[in-house]
């Protein structure tokens, strides 16, 4: 029995693989009307996509935009590895994680 690598020990090359193949499954449960299914592999889709991106890119103290979640804004207090924890500006005010692929700065 293989054991599965983490994201974080991918290189570029094994993410996009990996990417690909979660996108191809995804695209089957969705077809096959599985929604827990589809919506699990969407989110290691997402989790894959921030192992591709640069940490340092997002800034604490900056607003914004989640994907897939129009007017919804979150403010990042601190970084920790790819994810964004702080906390959503028309939210209750919890502190959250979010992966950095779900974020989109604003213009």
């Amino acid at each position: 029995m293989q054991q599965e690598q983490r994201y974080s020990e991918m290189n570029e090359y094994e993410l996009r693989q990996e990417i690909a193949n979660l996108k191809e499954k995804a695209k089957k449960a969705e077809q096959m009307g599985m929604v827990n299914e589809f919506a699990v592999l969407e989110r290691k889709v997402q989790m894959a996509r921030a192992y591709m991106m640069d940490p340092a890119a997002f800034l604490p103290g900056e607003i914004y935009q989640i994907e897939g979640d129009p007017g919804q804004y979150f403010k990042i207090d601190y970084m920790n590895g790819v994810f964004a924890w702080g906390y959503r500006l028309k939210g209750n005010g919890k502190e959250e994680a979010l992966p950095i692929s779900v974020l989109t700065p604003l213009k």
